[in-house]
């Protein structure tokens, strides 16, 4: 310290013996000391005569004192330093599993909707105006350059490979290993299937698609033993023999459409409340009725009875539009909206089994659903449109069912018969397998699984996952459950007795009571 204070005297009294100003010595280049020349004698008077201008008076002008500076062999002021921002990563940002399954479950939603299976294989009034004029003896003019007619509204190969994209995008985001994510992919190829079915219209092939996205008539239950056929052929024996006129009451068919469809608006505002669901009248709807994701449509022509009111409240409104405003609700599992055909067997089986727990459906109308599954089986096995009209008429239909019935058959598939549409067989078969679940559910305390039926467009593989996921918010609890699945009590004890009936003896009860009846007269 004492040198540096001793060498910095040295220096100041240097150069007051020189004659410096008690100025600081620049510095060249080379790092000597310059002494900067005395202003002449104009630049002092003036200087001497004038005071500065305050500082910060006028803008300094950064770009002329780094050319000043440049001309003066002075080194430019240095830049302002900035904090450096990252690259945005290549993946995007983080997510939760959450968001990846809302996201590929938003992909699924849009890219099936332009799908419209039922408008893409349904025949004009003039099929049918055809083959009654033929006195129902030929065949509908029905094949593939029919459907070619008739526009899908995308193309069948970019679908297909859309789909693919989504099963793939789903085992890479979230692995197949994971539940919800083979949930995902089995439906985005099962709608891969459904447009190649629609691009095969008119062929076998599109069977093809149809038997393995539906099933068939031959196909077994669980059992590995029974078959759908089997169980149709035991319950046409036993509908066939029941006489409805000792039953009770015989509903007349003579509500008109405007007048079923305000009734049903009634029941279905009192039903669901503030989700203004809607039933529409329908000029060129085929079935009697259809439900929507929000709505119901009649057929315009259409006669109702009340009974068959009431069945449409449940079928249509309680299962079909209930579990659409569900899978609605859904933040996350947003496929839940759509019925793919996985789901096709719960959702329709479901239907028919609320009409039989609420005691509105009636024979005939079982013996139409099972008609269905027996006609296919004999499509399948080569009848043809007529055969199966014919045989429709033995069976007591009027001919203008008839062709409805056989109609719902063949569409997209071949009227020569040997390659039907075999989504019909679904109700029978949903109906058995929904009531093995519920049981089974109830047998073995799992009630808890029960209203998870109805959360939306689902399949019975499917429940099990969904009920596990709503703790962590990935599954919502459905909103809208019939009353018998609100309130469990009753169909615990049906159940209960119903499992004891399965064992108490089958053929030898029946033949006891025979027997009783025989002596009775």
């Amino acid at each position: 310290m004492a040198e540096r204070a001793s060498s910095g005297e040295s220096e100041r009294r240097k150069g007051k013996e020189e004659g410096e100003k008690p100025e600081r010595a620049e510095r060249n280049g080379n790092g000597r000391s310059v002494v900067p020349p005395a202003p002449d004698s104009k630049t002092a008077r003036s200087e001497r005569g004038s005071l500065p201008p305050p500082r910060g008076s006028e803008p300094r002008d950064v770009g002329k004192d780094v050319k000043d500076a440049k001309k003066e062999g002075k080194d430019a002021p240095p830049k302002e330093a900035h904090p450096s921002i990252p690259p945005l990563p290549a993946a995007g940002p983080w997510r939760s599993y959450k968001e990846i399954v809302a996201q590929v479950a938003t992909r699924i939603v849009e890219a099936q909707r332009p799908i419209r299976v039922l408008q893409a294989i349904r025949w004009d009034a003039s099929v049918e105006e055809d083959f009654r004029k033929s006195k129902y003896r030929e065949l509908p003019k029905v094949d593939a350059d029919y459907y070619a007619k008739q526009e899908l509204f995308f193309d069948p190969k970019e679908k297909s490979a859309e789909f693919e994209a989504i099963a793939r995008d789903v085992d890479r985001e979230l692995g197949e290993a994971d539940a919800i994510g083979n949930i995902l992919a089995s439906t985005a190829l099962e709608y891969r299937d459904l447009v190649r079915m629609l691009a095969s219209r008119g062929t076998p092939l599109f069977y093809g698609y149809s038997r393995k996205l539906y099933g068939s008539p031959k196909d077994k239950f669980p059992d590995g033993k029974t078959s759908l056929r089997d169980l149709g052929h035991v319950l046409y024996e036993i509908l066939t023999n029941i006489d409805e006129s000792l039953l009770g009451t015989q509903y007349e068919r003579n509500i008109a459409a405007p007048d079923a469809a305000a009734e049903l608006n009634d029941r279905f505002a009192a039903y669901f409340g503030d989700s203004s669901v809607r039933v529409e009248i329908d000029d060129a709807l085929l079935s009697d009725a259809a439900a929507g994701s929000d709505y119901v449509k009649v057929r315009s022509g259409a006669k109702f009875s009340t009974r068959d009111i009431d069945i449409l409240e449940v079928h249509e409104g309680w299962v079909h539009v209930a579990t659409s405003l569900n899978g609605q609700a859904q933040t996350v599992a947003k496929w839940l909206a759509k019925g793919p055909p996985r789901t096709t067997t719960v959702q329709e089986g479901l239907a028919a089994l609320c009409e039989i727990f609420t005691f509105r459906t009636y024979p005939r109308r079982a013996r139409r659903l099972n008609d269905r599954v027996l006609a296919v089986d004999k499509a399948e096995d080569g009848a043809s449109f007529v055969d199966v009209f014919e045989w429709f008429r033995t069976e007591g239909y009027d001919e203008e069912e008839c062709f409805h019935n056989t109609r719902r058959i063949f569409r997209g598939g071949v009227v020569e018969g040997g390659a039907p549409f075999t989504k019909d067989a679904c109700y029978c078969k949903g109906i058995v397998l929904n009531y093995a679940f519920i049981r089974s559910a109830i047998q073995h305390n799992r009630v808890d699984l029960i209203p998870f039926l109805f959360v939306g467009k689902v399949a019975h593989e499917d429940v099990p996952v969904l009920a596990r996921r709503v703790n962590d918010g990935v599954v919502k609890p459905p909103h809208f459950l019939p009353p018998m699945f609100r309130d469990l009590n009753g169909l615990a004890i049906w159940m209960a007795y119903s499992t004891f009936f399965t064992r108490l003896g089958g053929d030898a009860i029946s033949d006891y009571y025979a027997k009783l009846f025989a002596r009775a007269g």
